[in-house]
């Protein structure tokens, strides 16, 4: 398998996760988002949409994180990252789309560019922007996992919601989000600076990282 993605892309980070959570082998392909390599004739040819993540799979192209994360679970389904009773698996994804719903789409790069190029927003008001949509998505996690919690989003070990929950915190400490109102969310982020496969899918651990 190779992974096309970015280095600080939210959709690539949540993507390392659950390969590294499964145990996959893969290669990378950094794609520099802020040179526009995602625009590219070669990169285009492999996602039309011209965003990542892209895997390729024995030749074939995936895309959209969603579902390279569904497909991962129905074709490695050991470790589980989505529970055995179908309405915890409904509580995992609400989770998880919670963010990649939510909040995601509206803090990555592309809306920055947009904030500033044709608003003129400097980077007070994207981080204004960005706290804006990511403190009441956070506090709602932060209740559900009251709720659901064990040491991780949904129980004791990570699921699909931690793929998509830890890649957003990071977010929100880069627009400067405050976020001492979310003990248990801070926790699961404590957790995974301790966990093999969530340090080694950081950001700052990729081969493309400056």
């Amino acid at each position: 398998m190779i992974l096309h993605g970015y280095w600080r892309s939210g959709a690539a980070y949540r993507t390392r996760l659950a390969l590294n959570l499964k145990g996959l082998a893969y290669e990378q392909s950094g794609v520099d988002l802020r040179t526009g390599a995602q625009r590219s004739e070669a990169f285009v040819a492999l996602n039309p949409q011209g965003m990542v993540p892209a895997l390729e799979v024995d030749g074939a192209i995936l895309t959209q994180s969603p579902a390279i994360l569904e497909w991962l679970e129905e074709t490695h389904p050991t470790p589980a990252l989505l529970p055995a009773d179908a309405l915890d698996r409904a509580r995992v994804r609400a989770m998880a789309a919670l963010v990649g719903c939510d909040i995601h789409p509206l803090n990555n790069l592309r809306v920055g560019k947009a904030l500033r190029e044709t608003f003129g927003a400097d980077q007070a008001a994207v981080d204004a922007w960005a706290a804006r949509w990511i403190l009441p998505g956070f506090e709602a996690l932060e209740r559900l996992v009251a709720t659901h919690g064990n040491g991780w989003c949904f129980g004791p070990t990570p699921t699909l919601a931690d793929c998509y929950l830890v890649p957003q915190i990071y977010s929100a400490r880069r627009f400067n989000v405050p976020l001492d109102a979310f003990p248990r969310l801070l926790a699961i982020e404590a957790a995974a600076q301790a966990h093999p496969a969530f340090v080694a899918a950081h950001p700052d651990n990729q081969p493309d990282a400056d």
